[in-house]
């Protein structure tokens, strides 16, 4: 008799510890539902706002980077003032830092022979001397102005310096693959069409 009613006493209390851990794992399940809703309710689409914002700031970056190209390549000559111009535009208009690089490849024609930049193209190779940023950015504050000659390729890049709300909820989410490196940047490079004068600086 008191067997029965010790192995009644065991069989309840394990039926209530099957209870209980039954309970625990449907809580673990809720919160975790709950933890998945909230990814699907907030964060999704605000990494869909955000990366629409970052392609609208992309755009914005490029057109700017193309117009400063473009004005050095059709007045011969890169300025102090317009390297700021460029740089303050992308700035004010996307609310990003912005770092710029430079590259200047200055046309040589053969040394030593005096022809026509016509006659160059057709007589031996055109030999270019590479100027890169750091370079260009101290002739530009030291003397306001670099002067170009047709022929002469130029090529702008900028890319953002801080981190945008796309760039954190990508980092966040694309660590299990490693892919950590989206960030606005835009390049744009060109050939020089006309020889630059210091008139008009």
């Amino acid at each position: 008799m008191m067997e029965n009613k010790r192995t009644e006493l065991c069989n309840k209390i394990k039926a209530e510890l099957v209870s209980e851990r039954g309970d625990m794992g449907d809580s673990l399940i809720t919160i975790i539902a709950i933890f998945l809703a909230a990814i699907l309710m907030f964060v999704f689409p605000l990494m869909s706002i955000s990366e629409r914002t970052d392609d609208i700031s992309q755009l914005a970056v490029q057109t700017a980077i193309t117009e400063y190209v473009d004005s050095i390549r059709n007045t011969g000559k890169m300025t102090y003032d317009g390297y700021e111009a460029c740089l303050s535009k992308i700035t004010n208009s996307t609310r990003n830092s912005y770092e710029m690089e430079f590259v200047i490849q200055q046309l040589d024609e053969n040394p030593g022979v005096k022809t026509t930049q016509a006659e160059a193209t057709k007589i031996g190779e055109n030999l270019y001397y590479n100027k890169y940023t750091s370079q260009i950015v101290d002739e530009l504050e030291d003397k306001g102005v670099i002067i170009l000659k047709e022929g002469d390729i130029v090529t702008v890049t900028a890319k953002n310096t801080n981190t945008t709300i796309a760039q954190i909820l990508r980092n966040f989410l694309y660590k299990v693959t490693g892919d950590n490196s989206y960030q606005i940047s835009a390049q744009h490079s060109g050939v020089v069409t006309v020889n630059g004068t210091r008139s008009g600086n």
